[in-house]
């Protein structure tokens, strides 16, 4: 998924935009009023759901977003606002509607498990009055857009007539419309590119039941027939997604872990139209959404799947090649900044590592055993040169990264031109800086900018020299 990173596309969300109100805390006792529990509150927060979930994704994704909806004229209003500004999307597409209650579902958790949930909100359509103001401003800036996205909760923006007008405009635009749907009748889906129902709403749509290949596909060529669809798709939960183009296509699932399933549908819905509006076949879109798909459900709550998690989730599965673990300075900034993000802990070694031993391997494993991550700096050939000699290194900076960068134990490689490691140890601040036993804490290179510095027992009689002396003295 490397392909991915560093794109930013432009995308519209319409849809039913919420809020997801958490109140964490912990039960200890049953209350004596009924038979409840009663939750000690220890902290609340509040995210982007519904349509702002999927907006929230694309943003974590790297696109550009743009959200246009209605909205009541409400407090719940005025905290959605907060939150769009919090993650740099504009409101001023937002169209206010006197004696509207824009949604908020507040959600108690205890022990990661939810307790209760009560909504405050509007579920009937918007007026015809809105709706008008909302396509007046659709047609003014559906042109600055690679996709649209529709993001359907039924809360009532997403009106009969309203989507199938965007959805016309957006056709003869040729701008893509996909559509996370909602209800029985997806009649007014009409002329999508796709719409993305799971198993239990194509079975309600379609009126058959899924059991089996036969039937899913049956399920799914009536999707793309009655509602002239380019693309029918069902989401299967844990056993993947199903496409059916020219024919049926199942993409197994990647989840390792299940903690939440709330809001992977937005997931699948916003990293498929990332990977669209970037000129991407639905093969690499569906692959894309599975692994996004499955990077959220091992969170709690509403949550979003970065560019680098999904690379990262990917590198776990075994499905990546060694490559994708060498990054370049900008590469590993962002990385290391979402790593901060989640508190992960990361640790910092170095070496020329120019004839892989079992010195360097053990050193490398227990350098992994003191934090999360562990980020490994190669020296590059012209530096190799400068410490070793003109005759080093053996072998190039690309061959020595590439093989370590294969070793489980090592997340990430980068290669750094100067003599020393300092500027790149400067650049990532990590946590913790590891070195050989041969040197004291005071004169590890970059140790002012860490907390932290390890030193590891080296293997005696292990060294690329000896390596080198060996083999000359068996050619003489």
């Amino acid at each position: 998924m490397i392909e991915f990173l560093n794109k930013s596309p432009n995308i519209l969300v319409i849809g039913d935009l919420m809020i997801d109100h958490y109140l964490w805390g912990d039960c200890n006792r049953i209350s004596p009023e009924a038979p409840v529990q009663v939750i000690d509150l220890k902290e609340e927060t509040s995210s982007l759901g519904g349509a702002g979930n999927v907006v929230n994704n694309l943003k974590t994704l790297g696109a550009n977003v743009d959200v246009l909806t209605v909205v009541g004229d409400c407090e719940n209003t005025t905290h959605l606002k907060k939150l769009l500004n919090q993650i740099k999307v504009r409101t001023n597409f937002l169209i206010t509607e006197k004696n509207r209650v824009t949604s908020k579902k507040t959600r108690v958790i205890s022990s990661n498990q939810q307790v209760v949930r009560y909504d405050n909100e509007s579920i009937y359509d918007i007026s015809k009055t809105s709706e008008s103001k909302l396509l007046k401003t659709f047609h003014k800036i559906i042109n600055e857009y690679d996709v649209l996205l529709l993001s359907d909760y039924g809360k009532g923006v997403l009106t009969d007539s309203l989507t199938k007008k965007v959805i016309q405009a957006s056709k003869k635009l040729r701008i893509k419309t996909l559509i996370d749907p909602k209800g029985k009748d997806f009649s007014k889906y009409s002329g999508a590119h796709l719409i993305t129902p799971n198993k239990r709403e194509a079975e309600l749509a379609t009126g058959i039941k899924i059991s089996d290949n036969n039937s899913l596909k049956n399920a799914i060529k009536k999707l793309k027939q009655t509602l002239n669809l380019d693309i029918s798709m069902i989401t299967l939960s844990e056993e993947g997604i199903a496409i059916y183009d020219k024919g049926l296509k199942i993409f197994p699932a990647t989840v390792r872990s299940v903690f939440d399933v709330t809001g992977a549908g937005d997931t699948v819905l916003s990293s498929l139209g990332f990977a669209l509006a970037i000129k991407n076949d639905i093969n690499l879109a569906a692959k894309l959404s599975n692994l996004a798909a499955g990077v959220v459900v091992g969170k709690i709550g509403s949550a979003t799947a970065s560019m680098n998690e999904i690379i990262e989730y990917e590198s776990s599965l075994h499905k990546s090649s060694s490559d994708v673990h060498i990054k370049d300075w900008d590469e590993i900034q962002s990385l290391v900044n979402d790593f901060k993000i989640q508190k992960k802990k990361i640790a910092f070694t170095n070496g020329c590592f120019d004839i892989v031993h079992s010195g360097h391997i053990r050193y490398l494993e227990k350098s992994k055993t003191f934090a999360d991550i562990l980020i490994v700096g190669i020296n590059s050939d012209k530096s190799v040169s400068k410490l070793k000699g003109s005759s080093r290194p053996i072998n190039t900076e690309k061959d020595r990264a590439f093989i370590i960068a294969a070793l489980e134990c090592v997340d990430y490689v980068v290669i750094f031109e100067e003599d020393t490691p300092e500027k790149l140890i400067k650049f990532i601040s990590p946590d913790i800086l590891v070195k050989g036993s041969d040197y004291k804490k005071s004169e590890v290179v970059g140790n002012e900018y860490v907390d932290d510095v390890r030193l590891v027992q080296l293997v005696e009689g292990k060294s690329t020299t000896n390596i080198i002396e060996k083999i000359q003295y068996s050619k003489k």
